[in-house]
């Protein structure tokens, strides 16, 4: 069926529709993947680019970001603190 505005209109039944929706939902959700909340010890280091994890120890003392210790050599750290601290120490060249 077509109408003035040259737009067309798919009919089908309950059952096709729920399939659509259930097929158009679980490729949704495989083309998104949520974003990291807490970034390890060694994808913090990766970020920052700190070869020394005595240099990540000392902005750990800082308090340059939200960090979580989880035992006492391993600690997660916060993305969105991190990616602050980046934006904080980023220069702006003209």
């Amino acid at each position: 069926m077509e109408n003035k505005l040259n737009t067309k209109l798919i009919c089908f039944g309950e059952q096709e529709f729920y399939e659509l929706i259930e097929a158009l939902f679980v490729r949704l959700k495989a083309s998104h993947k949520p974003e990291k909340v807490w970034l390890t010890n060694k994808e913090v280091m990766a970020q920052l680019d700190i070869k020394s994890p005595t240099t990540l120890q000392k902005l750990r003392d800082q308090d340059a970001f939200v960090v979580s210790e989880i035992t006492r050599k391993n600690f997660l750290y916060l993305k969105s603190s991190v990616d602050a601290y980046l934006e904080k120490k980023a220069r702006k060249r003209l």
